[in-house]
């Protein structure tokens, strides 16, 4: 998809596999507490809606470290991210004022990760209050405890987000990565966090539509759970539209109707696949789907698809000789592949 920006980002541009696999790798370094130095912080950029947050949040969970999440866009003023200032006594029984650290500060040692989300949709002065923090990971009142790493997440600089920009003096004092959504590391994530089939197989067959204004991996997903208590699709087109027109956009929803009444929708499931005491039953169906006065190569390459995300996710045993890579076959471009137009679907 054309974008109409020229979105300003830094670092590599990586799937979230590869995202996943350099966080890895530094937050393991950082929970063994093999560092003398505080660790660099990691700022993960990307578009809206492909899972930065979540990937950081889920990684940290199957690492087993603890996980704190600050949204600074939400704080209006320093006292929000310093604490507020408190009178005490010190050693020599004197007056004082310190400041009390705010309740989300963590108080254990780690191993734990501090999401830092959104963190360029920060008002300025607030951002200037976070350097000293990325730098030494303590404020003038307070300290992360040892074994903790700090994580960002940003929107692309230069285009239409509502960002504020970082200066050289706060860029310099992080690790940067771009996130870019890749369709076989979301089949992967899909197929482990059990998506409605049904729009797994849609994402396989239109991926060209998910990166958009109000079409994105995470409004995806939001459709997908809410069609998902309606068993045929095909009988509530109507519903489906309002669900599809309520979380996509245009054209999106008209691929996903086109795509309901081309039967893509009854594709026969990997378990089904996998799990087939007799496999003639199923290998009728496939012929009596594939075998068309145009062969369905489009169905053949969304079985292959999420039949190699099933096996990758062990609920099957991996036909494939050790160390060959894996391969997701691209969506092939086949006459009998639905047409659709917003135009033409707009009115039904």
């Amino acid at each position: 998809m054309k974008r109409a920006f020229d979105y300003i980002t830094y670092g590599a541009s990586g799937s979230s596999r590869e995202v996943e696999q350099l966080l890895s790798f530094l937050l393991d370094s950082s929970f063994r507490g093999e560092q003398k130095e505080a660790p660099v912080p990691v700022c993960i950029w990307g578009r809206h809606g492909i899972g930065k947050t979540q990937i950081v949040k889920d990684l940290a969970a199957r690492m087993g470290a603890a996980f704190a999440y600050i949204a600074p866009a939400q704080f209006e003023e320093m006292g929000d991210l310093l604490g507020m200032p408190q009178v005490a006594e010190n050693a020599q029984g004197e007056r004082v004022s310190r400041f009390a650290p705010p309740d989300w500060v963590p108080r254990e040692e780690g191993p734990g990760v501090l999401l830092i989300d959104d963190v360029n949709r920060a008002d300025d002065r607030i951002l200037r209050g976070l350097m000293q923090l990325l730098q030494n990971y303590e404020l003038v009142s307070w300290r992360l405890p040892q074994k903790w790493h700090i994580v960002l997440t940003a929107n692309p600089d230069g285009g239409d987000y509502s960002v504020t920009p970082m200066d050289d003096a706060m860029l310099t004092r992080m690790l940067h990565i771009t996130l870019e959504w890749n369709l076989e590391a979301w089949l992967n994530w899909a197929a482990r966090a059990g998506v409605d089939q049904r729009g797994i197989a849609f994402v396989q067959a239109y991926p060209e539509l998910v990166d958009g204004t109000r079409t994105t991996p995470r409004t995806l997903v939001q459709f997908f759970q809410s069609i998902a208590p309606i068993a045929d699709l095909s009988k509530e087109l109507s519903l489906v539209r309002m669900l599809a027109e309520g979380c996509l956009d245009l054209e999106t929803s008209a691929a996903f109707l086109s795509f309901i009444r081309s039967e893509l929708p009854q594709l026969i499931a990997p378990e089904d696949l996998l799990g087939a005491s007799d496999f003639s039953e199923i290998a009728n169906k496939l012929r009596t789907q594939v075998e068309q006065p145009v062969k369905r190569l489009d169905i053949l390459s969304i079985l292959s698809a999420r039949l190699l995300a099933c096996l990758e996710q062990g609920k099957g045993m991996d036909p494939r000789p050790t160390g060959q890579p894996r391969a997701v076959p691209p969506p092939r471009s086949d006459p009998a592949r639905p047409a659709f137009s917003a135009r033409s679907i707009a009115g039904q």
